[in-house]
């Protein structure tokens, strides 16, 4: 068993470190609000002060951060991040969604110590987090996934090297682009159907049958018509990733659905919904109607 430490214990993170507990690891944690680590150290990981301090012997460092600013943050301050405390035999994981740009510029700074990293984002949200079916993309070289292949494999069911540094990132964000754009022509065509005065559920249910519904979509239509907005995926995090996209792509004006996309998240964020489920983006659309029929429900 290996020596890990966790950086970041959101909704992901948590479920991440809580699995490697489980799988028998030593695990280190550190969260920038302490108490998130309070149910992990009952379980029986260690809780560090510092992102420094947790990388502090660790055989991999693995970080679950909102954002390029926040990763920046944790592994690069140059007192207290995990880069500091890292020893050169260590392989940084980072598994935030971040920008390609970032994670290349992350993969120098720890090459520089004579680590390695290896990105791997994840596709999945708590619930495939809490049944250990996170699927990963990881960017970076055969060496190191060899090595973390077990340890990711603690926490997911699938592993796919999909190319150097920078790549993973890529692959995440365009899995996370065609979710949102789902998401969105989703939830206005709930919206056309109620206001035509048709069953949306009855309709969707027909649409179902044929080859261009996705599985994910199973779930996005029974979370609208129930007005179920428990939060998996936030809108804010996923209007941060559309935004990711656009800075990939070079422009709006590259990637016109996308950016059309981000502006219903954005509509929504400015209507008090950023932290309700990505498809409360639905009340945007449909806000005025009666109750879902017997069907919808």
């Amino acid at each position: 068993m290996s020596k890990i430490s966790v950086l970041g214990l959101g909704a992901m993170g948590s479920r991440m470190a809580a699995h490697l507990i489980k799988a028998g690891h030593d695990v280190t944690v550190w969260n920038r609000t302490a108490d998130a680590a309070k149910p992990l150290v009952a379980a029986g990981a260690t809780q560090a002060r510092t992102p420094r301090e947790a990388a502090a012997g660790a055989a991999f460092v693995i970080a679950m951060l909102r954002d390029d600013g926040a990763s920046r943050s944790v592994w690069l301050d140059p007192d207290n991040g995990a880069l500091a405390g890292m020893a050169a035999s260590a392989v940084a994981i980072e598994s935030s969604t971040l920008t390609p740009g970032w994670i290349r510029e992350l993969g120098h700074a720890i090459a520089q110590r004579g680590a390695a990293l290896l990105e791997a984002p994840v596709s999945g949200s708590r619930v495939q987090a809490d049944a250990r079916q996170l699927v990963y993309f990881v960017g970076g070289d055969d060496t190191t996934l060899a090595r973390a292949d077990p340890v990711l494999k603690a926490m997911g069911s699938a592993v796919h090297l999909v190319g150097p540094l920078g790549s993973g990132a890529l692959v995440k964000l365009s899995t996370n682009a065609l979710l949102g754009v789902q998401v969105t022509v989703l939830a206005e065509l709930i919206g056309m159907l109620r206001r035509s005065g048709a069953d949306a559920g009855r309709t969707l249910q027909a649409i179902a049958g044929t080859a261009v519904w996705s599985p994910v979509a199973h779930y996005l239509v029974s979370s609208m018509l129930a007005g179920d907005f428990r939060t998996q995926f936030p809108v804010d995090l996923i209007e941060k990733d559309f935004t990711y996209t656009i800075e990939a792509a070079g422009s709006a004006e590259d990637v016109p659905m996308i950016a059309a996309a981000r502006t219903v998240f954005r509509k929504a964020i400015d209507a008090g919904l950023g932290a309700q489920n990505m498809t409360a983006v639905v009340t945007l659309v449909a806000p005025h109607n009666d109750e879902p029929s017997r069907q919808e429900r």
